[in-house]
């Protein structure tokens, strides 16, 4: 696990010297500055691309929510095993190297661990500003271990999370802090109580879109709740998050004002991505995997076949093209995205399940349909009405799929789903006149830890979660 801090140790080099660390150095290094006010820990906060950035590039690649092409699939094996569905695939041993997920993850725990530490006996600053910025942490380390635990663990299984384990929880920002691999309910228990100590100091009003408000808190216990099947506290807190924030963005306005450029034909012109640190529906702004390019991915051909006819949202972001043996639905959009983050219309979906699997189903469409008319064009628009719970159910869950396609979101829901046994997402496609198949109870829905962390623990122990 000494791999995780790496970036702290760049931090020590150019002189901002962690707290634990204070009692070897009498004096800070000529040019340098030992952090003590509030804003000096708050700053590491706004550390975007370390700290700020959610990599999930082998869960979007396993769903096919990317389109991955012939001479990627031909250089990068772990990449290929995952996009094929190729169950006997050794993906421990193709995973050798240090994978983004684990260690961007880890490194932005240690700094949020950094923070929650010190940030209430920092200077210059009221008791208030203190707690806000402790409270922030501590948001961004449960998501952060949130996504840790729906990449590398099996999905949440109340009957099972008590015995499987998860990944090695650490508190401390110390080098070489001792850790321990939890169980999943452990694990799950550590991020409720974050969420828990939080919700009372978080302001209203973020400082800026990295910073989670309260609606972020609200949110994101809806998003936990849900993923441990926990409909009652997942609704409750999808209803304060909304009464923070409601907005949804105007698709149809956005499409019908750049429909001169987005329709022409053949062509590929870039429009701005709405979907940037201002996106009304934002609650807190994470980056995806693609921190420093300003392009989405583009998409398969059967990935582009399950958005819904007149679906606006999806033809202002992707287009018909095909390159030499590769056909996909290439990206349009120019900008930032929040991927990592949480925004309204995640939550407002969240609100429709719970309602739904209530027995509310016209209150359940209610709220569905509230989201798809500003995605539909007016032409194609039709509400969505029906008395039977596994229709609406499942008229929900496609409009999420979509919705957060490039997210955690659609790879965490799958494996709730496929868990539940109801409502199960089964995938298939044909490739080169072969069918494909991605079995509901696969073992390639949990991805292997990589073989630097198994190999190189640190200061705990760590068992892989797969055999392969």
């Amino acid at each position: 696990m000494k791999n995780i801090y790496i970036n702290i140790l760049c931090i020590l080099a150019l002189g901002l010297v962690l707290a634990s660390c204070s009692n070897y150095l009498d004096d800070a290094p000529k040019g340098s500055k030992i952090p003590t006010t509030l804003a000096d820990y708050e700053a590491f906060l706004r550390d975007e691309y370390t700290n700020q950035s959610v990599d999930i590039a082998q869960a979007s690649t396993l769903i096919n929510d990317k389109f991955i092409d012939i001479a990627t699939l031909a250089a990068q094996r772990l990449t290929k095993a995952n996009y094929m569905w190729d169950e006997s695939a050794d993906r421990i041993q193709l995973n050798q190297a240090d994978e983004r997920q684990y260690y961007g993850q880890y490194a932005g725990i240690s700094t949020f661990n950094l923070i929650i530490a010190n940030a209430l006996t920092t200077t210059e600053a009221t008791e208030d500003q203190k707690r806000a910025v402790w409270a922030e942490a501590k948001i961004l380390r449960a998501m952060s271990y949130y996504n840790l635990v729906n990449f590398y663990t099996d999905t949440y299984v109340a009957s099972t999370a008590k015995t499987k384990l998860s990944v090695p929880l650490i508190t401390s920002a110390d080098i070489n802090a001792p850790s321990k691999q939890v169980t999943i309910q452990e694990l799950y228990d550590f991020i409720l109580n974050d969420v828990k100590d939080a919700l009372p100091y978080l302001p209203k009003v973020s400082q800026t879109a990295l910073h989670p408000n309260l609606g972020a808190g609200y949110a994101f216990y809806s998003r936990v709740y849900l993923q441990m099947n926990n409909y009652t506290e997942a609704l409750k807190y999808a209803d304060l998050a909304l009464a923070e924030n409601n907005k949804l963005y105007d698709w149809v306005a956005y499409y019908n004002a750049n429909k001169a450029i987005i329709d022409i034909p053949n062509s590929y012109t870039a429009t701005p991505s709405p979907m940037g640190y201002d996106y009304v529906e934002n609650y807190t702004y994470r980056h995806g995997e693609r921190t420093y390019l300003s392009t989405e991915y583009s998409i398969p051909v059967e990935r582009a076949q399950r958005f819904e006819a007149g679906d606006v949202r999806f033809k202002s972001r992707w287009k018909l093209r095909t390159v030499g043996a590769d056909t996909y639905y290439r990206r349009t959009l120019s900008g930032m995205f929040n991927y990592g983050g949480i925004t309204t219309v995640e939550v407002y979906l969240i609100k429709a399940e719970c309602l739904a699997r209530a027995g509310q189903i016209s209150d359940a469409l209610d709220v569905l349909n509230k989201v798809r008319k500003t995605r539909i064009e007016p032409s194609a628009y039709q509400d969505i009405v029906t008395a039977d719970k596994t229709v609406a159910l499942n008229a929900i869950f496609k409009t999420k799929y979509n919705e957060l396609i490039l997210t955690i979101i659609p790879f965490a829901d799958a494996r709730r789903l496929n868990a539940e046994g109801t409502y199960k997402l089964s995938l298939s496609k044909t490739a080169g006149g072969v069918n494909y198949a991605l079995a509901t109870d696969s073992h390639l829905w949990t991805m292997p830890f990589p073989q630097g962390a198994t190999k190189n623990p640190g200061n705990g122990t760590i068992t892989q979660n797969v055999a392969k």
